[in-house]
């Protein structure tokens, strides 16, 4: 009887190892994927789905079995186990389950199965050691990071608070700007409408009252001119006159007149003697003055009647008993015409600006022309500092600019006498524009006759027409430097 109860212990045990082992097995799919697949039509319900791969019935045949191999031939390799009898003569003994803690363990005959809760609890004991620190520690470094995010959160708390603050001043600084902006559009706005409205109108104005202003002044030059034309007698000099005279100034220097002042000379018998002043010092003396700029006491505006007879004061008393000093003049282009036909003549021009700085042009040859030819110009065989000028225009243009300020070969022109090479327009004229009587081409690079400005520089604002009307050389000091002194002297060429 105990024989046949421990067979049923037994084979209890062994049914309840499959159950459990059955259970493992079926645990080992996720249940995701132990869905059922569907059922088609001439199959059995539960297929699984793993291996299952539908058919496109339209495009694939349908799947036929394929006939399996007969299984080998041939006796059985084993016999049948025999079954062990008890031991007679020997006692069954009982099977005693060790219990730890009132828990039973199974069979070690029937195979190791999963653990016991028994075992369980052991495992975990043993462990509870060496996780409880651990805890601690995990515990302790919970802690730790709970008051750092406090800290973390209060600092963002005043960031935040900061950006706040940051963030409405900019937007009143935005506010302020954006009045400002709206104050400026409507000043902007004010100014324009006043310009556009008012300052058409006033240019007018102004441009009227410009007009006759300069209207007045040609009535006031006009004036002028016509006065000096009608003061036929030269002007009386205080003045004693030396007994030596001649022909021009060399011959005067050859007779022993060696003082620099005013002399009579009779370059013709048949026309009367006239007064000069000679420089008897400069490179060995014997230069007739023909012209003269030094003070602007005298205006070079003036008709062809007038340079063709001369104007101007000769020489004055510096406080000497005779003319020592020589005024402002020029002397005539008739009679420098009748000095040049005598003989080879060269002239001397002596320049100074408002520095004190001087220099020279000398032309080895200077001849002028009769009325009958327009007293026309020629000059050559040029040394000097002041640059040739008269001969190769000015130095600051290139090509047929240049050409045109070019005086060699020119005609006299005055501003009632237009001779220039400007004849594209009749009403342009050199003579009127850069005020004064020149040998003027198209126009100048040199102008001694000009407009005198005092202290030298001027700007086109300040002229009657806007161009260089000063008393310039170009190759000197440019066309808006008005020189202080200009002077020409010519005397005959000879031997030194």
């Amino acid at each position: 009887m105990f024989c046949k109860s421990s067979i049923v212990k037994l084979l209890l045990l062994f049914l309840l190892s499959i159950a459990i082992d059955n259970t493992r097995c079926d645990s080992d799919y996720d249940e995701e994927d132990s869905t059922a697949a569907p059922v088609t039509e001439g199959e059995g319900e539960g297929v699984d789905a793993r291996g299952h791969r539908p058919v496109n019935r339209q495009r694939e045949p349908i799947p036929t079995l394929r006939p399996a191999p007969p299984p080998p031939s041939g006796g059985f390799r084993y016999r049948a186990r025999p079954t062990k009898a008890p031991a007679r003569g020997q006692a069954v003994k009982q099977i005693v389950y060790p219990d730890i803690g009132g828990c039973r363990h199974a069979s070690e005959e029937l195979g190791v199965l999963c653990p016991t809760g028994c075992e369980l609890q052991t495992a975990l004991v043993k462990q509870e050691k060496t996780v409880k620190p651990a805890i601690a520690d995990l515990d302790k470094k919970i802690r730790d990071l709970e008051r750092s995010s406090a800290t973390f959160y209060e600092f963002a708390n005043q960031l935040d608070q900061r950006l706040i603050k940051r963030q409405k001043q900019i937007r009143d600084n935005e506010n302020v700007i954006s009045e400002f902006n709206k104050e400026i559009e409507q000043h902007y706005v004010f100014i324009k409408d006043n310009l556009d409205s008012n300052m058409p109108s006033n240019l007018k104005i102004l441009r009227s009252i410009v007009d006759t202003l300069h209207q007045k002044l040609q009535k006031l030059e006009n004036v002028v001119t016509s006065q000096l034309d009608g003061c036929h007698a030269p002007c009386t000099v205080s003045c004693n006159i030396p007994v030596v005279s001649g022909k021009e100034c060399e011959d005067i220097v050859r007779k022993g007149g060696e003082t620099s002042e005013l002399y009579l000379i009779q370059p013709d018998p048949i026309f009367k003697p006239y007064k000069v002043y000679c420089d008897m010092t400069t490179e060995n003396g014997g230069w007739t003055l023909i012209q003269n700029r030094q003070d602007g006491s005298v205006g070079f505006g003036r008709t062809w009647d007038s340079y063709k007879k001369g104007f101007g004061n000769v020489a004055f008393s510096g406080g000497k008993n005779y003319c020592d000093t020589p005024g402002e003049y020029w002397l005539g282009n008739d009679r420098i015409s009748q000095l040049t036909k005598i003989g080879p003549t060269e002239v001397l021009i002596e320049l100074e600006d408002w520095n004190g700085d001087k220099v020279k042009a000398n032309y080895g040859r200077f001849s002028v022309q009769g009325e009958a030819n327009k007293y026309q110009l020629s000059v050559s065989n040029y040394k000097g500092t002041a640059g040739n000028a008269l001969m190769e225009g000015a130095s600051q243009l290139q090509g047929v600019n240049r050409t045109m300020t070019v005086h060699n070969g020119m005609f006299f022109s005055t501003f009632d006498r237009d001779n220039d090479r400007w004849t594209t327009d009749a009403k342009k004229q050199c003579a009127k524009e850069d005020a004064g009587g020149w040998w003027y081409n198209r126009c100048h690079s040199a102008n001694p006759n000009g407009r005198y400005y005092w202290s030298g520089v001027y700007t086109p604002d300040m002229t009657k027409h806007g161009t260089d009307d000063g008393v310039v050389w170009m190759n000197f000091k440019g066309s808006w430097h008005s020189l202080k002194k200009v002077s020409m002297k010519i005397r005959p060429v000879f031997q030194q």
